[in-house]
């Protein structure tokens, strides 16, 4: 897949054979068990598990309806020494929240909802919070941007006058299946940069899954957000069949037929990670899965298959020594 380029650090003097030492591993919780995404079903019996397994360390949840096993879920978090991420993404795509909104009344309420999320953030001691763009308008882009980027500013002014909350915007696709605003990184990056001037802690999550429905490869992507980017996301796509049911940003385990990402690109992108500095021997970021099962698929098998993905990868990188990553 291509060569470090020259004054790149080697890989093999930034990392070790045991991937957790160069990073801390992470799982999106409700894409993985995504009969919790709406905020029901076994919450806090599949966040158990994950809690229980001494691969992760880190946990993205979002949402629990149940007042009751939303505090069951927080101790068990506290209890199990996770470093613990808020989604607000399902919180804004289940209610249609668009944050860049042209309608001041629906920006309004998107921001309240997402500051609804910053409130449960507090609640299970998050120490980030993941959103997303609202819709990428057909003009006015540019207005779209301002509206943006004002409502990050409004929401990081929020989060901070509550605590140490880091808010992350997520970039997803602009044309294939979101259809968001930001959208490319480059982007991103210009809107990274204003709101840092009211909160230097802001930053932007990357997710290889979207990468190819960006347009956009871990190269390019990672070294255009390599001062800004705060989280990552390791995922697959398939985008060649709309009748498939993984089209789109479904999330289907690494290797699903047809699709884009399985060991030779999560470790290009692991490569990327450790080329700008966001991995590496003694470097505790997060890097966290965001995996679903498609149709039947067991949530349990795809996060399996996703470590062993992850280790394969690794282990790829590790034995090439940062000469030729294929």
């Amino acid at each position: 897949m291509g060569l470090l380029k020259e004054g790149s650090r080697k890989i093999g003097e930034t990392m070790s054979a045991n991937l957790h030492n160069s990073m801390k591993v992470g799982i999106v919780h409700f894409m993985a068990y995504p009969e919790t995404m709406g905020g029901d079903g076994p919450a806090v019996e599949t966040i158990k598990k994950i809690v229980q397994d001494d691969f992760f360390s880190g946990i993205e949840i979002t949402s629990i309806n149940n007042p009751e096993e939303f505090k069951e879920a927080a101790q068990i978090l506290q209890s199990g020494g996770m470093n613990v991420g808020f989604g607000a993404q399902p919180i804004l795509l289940r209610n249609k929240g668009n944050l860049n909104s042209f309608d001041e009344a629906e920006r309004r309420r998107a921001i309240d909802l997402v500051k609804g999320g910053i409130d449960q953030a507090y609640e299970v001691n998050a120490a980030k919070l993941g959103f997303l763009s609202g819709a990428k308008p057909d003009t006015q882009q540019d207005v779209a941007l301002q509206l943006l980027t004002n409502s990050i500013k409004e929401l990081c002014d929020y989060a901070k006058s509550k605590g140490d909350l880091v808010l992350s915007l997520e970039t997803f696709d602009d044309e294939t299946d979101k259809k968001c605003l930001i959208g490319s990184n480059k982007l991103a990056v210009e809107v990274a940069k204003e709101v840092r001037k009211v909160d230097p802690t802001f930053g932007l999550m990357l997710d290889l899954s979207h990468l190819p429905m960006q347009r956009e490869t871990s190269h390019d992507a990672l070294t255009v957000a390599r001062d800004y980017i705060n989280h990552a996301h390791i995922g697959n796509c398939y985008i060649k069949d709309t009748s498939d049911p993984a089209y789109g940003d479904q999330h289907p385990r690494f290797g699903y037929p047809g699709s884009e990402v399985d060991v030779p690109e999560l470790a290009e992108y692991l490569r990327s990670l450790l080329d700008i500095g966001y991995i590496g021997e003694g470097i505790k970021n997060i890097v966290a899965f965001e995996v679903k099962p498609v149709g039947t698929e067991s949530s349990d098998i795809v996060i399996a298959q996703s470590k062993r993905t992850l280790v394969d990868a690794w282990s790829l990188l590790h034995s090439k020594k940062g000469r030729l990553v294929s």
